[in-house]
């Protein structure tokens, strides 16, 4: 699908020329590799979860002593008996540890893990992450972390002036965890398998069950709704299921998406599928500016004056302005069209927000609308 990003405050001769070109260059459909657009039901990855203590920081670490019954607990796993009230672990975080586990993961293999502070540490930076277990949704214990970690910046400073980059209360242990389960999947008895679409639309999975039945040169997928179609094993490909999977994956397939307007306020992005269409309307947009200036002014008494004292006093300005404003046709039966119209009301992204709402809220927006 082709998609617009609206950047520019307002639209210029070489930027419609651009948006032309490009979608003369294009056509309505696109044809995809079936990787690219789905994925093999059951190949994931596994998310592991643990506690654990980073050590050997610089006076950095936690300070409200929520960890000092974890040390304490440490210290008796390691034969010492110590009060855990009388422990100052400065130099001690307490972590949350998390990875994923891919799919078909070996003992012995290594993951990368990611540490972050759970209390009030003000930084990781040269603190060993000591071993810790990682733990799946179903209890079992999938990996063990252990290692130095990295911040990929710092954190520094005294006498009330501090220096920080990056994010020092997060870091990373690169090829930290060691597997010690794998997690059982297999795909060598499997009969048939389920592709997961990861967009839903009937016509997509349409053409998928088709192009997947030319390549067999059968009759062996079938749809189980908009976004899934499952594939009985030929007989051909018994026991040799990852060889069926490598075909089906370069199976180029004719997707179909439908026209939507995708909207994040927070960072005034707009971004139009290319099948998105404006009904004719008119419309205007105007600004309404109110600025307030305020100026401080000291009056003071006149000369030899007993009873008047030097006062400060504010002088407010108030000015309002609104821009012209006018109608516009607006309408467009492809997306070169309704940008072009658009971009021709000169507004900033945030003003075109307002405008998409508007032309939805009336019915000339022909496309789905979705606010991030």
């Amino acid at each position: 699908m082709k998609i617009m990003k609206i950047l520019s405050d307002s639209a210029t001769t070489f930027f419609l020329l651009i948006i032309g070109f490009f979608l003369l260059l294009t056509s309505a459909s696109y044809a995809e590799r079936l990787k690219d657009i789905s994925t093999i039901s059951g190949v994931r990855d596994n998310q592991l979860v643990g506690y654990g203590l980073v050590v050997g920081l610089d006076r950095t670490g936690d300070k409200s002593g929520s960890v000092r019954q974890a040390l304490s607990n440490m210290y008796q796993r390691a034969g010492i008996n110590i009060d855990a009230a009388r422990l100052k672990p400065k130099n001690v975080a307490a972590v949350m540890v998390t990875a994923d586990m891919p799919t078909f993961s070996k003992l012995g293999s290594r993951l990368d893990v990611i540490v972050s502070s759970l209390s009030d540490a003000k930084s990781l930076q040269g603190g060993t992450l000591l071993m810790t277990p990682l733990k799946g949704p179903d209890g079992n214990v999938y990996a063990v972390a252990q290692g130095a970690v990295s911040i990929g910046g710092f954190a520094g400073g005294s006498g009330g002036e501090t220096v920080t980059k990056n994010h020092p209360t997060v870091g990373r242990v690169p090829s930290g965890a060691l597997i010690e389960k794998e997690v059982p999947i297999s795909f060598a008895d499997m009969s048939s398998i389920d592709i997961v679409l990861y967009t839903q639309d009937f016509k997509t999975v349409q053409s998928v069950i088709k192009k997947i039945d030319e390549a067999l040169q059968g009759t062996y997928a079938t749809a189980e709704g908009p976004r899934s179609v499952n594939v009985q094993v030929p007989a051909d490909y018994q026991g040799r299921v990852v060889d069926l999977l490598a075909l089906l994956e370069t199976v180029e397939v004719e997707t179909d998406m439908p026209a939507k307007v995708v909207i994040n306020e927070k960072t005034g992005t707009v971004v139009l599928g290319d099948r998105v269409t404006v009904s004719p309307v008119a419309l205007s947009h105007g600004n309404l500016i109110v600025q307030v200036k305020t100026t401080l002014e000291v009056s003071q008494p006149t000369a030899l004056s007993n009873t008047g004292q030097t006062a400060i006093v504010p002088d407010t300005e108030t000015t309002v302005v609104e821009t012209d404003t006018r109608l516009v046709p607006v309408g467009g039966a492809d997306l070169s069209e309704v940008v072009s119209a658009l971009n021709s009301l000169g507004v900033t992204p945030r003003d075109l927000i307002a405008i998409l709402q508007a032309l939805k809220a009336v019915g000339a927006l022909k496309a789905e609308l979705e606010i991030l």
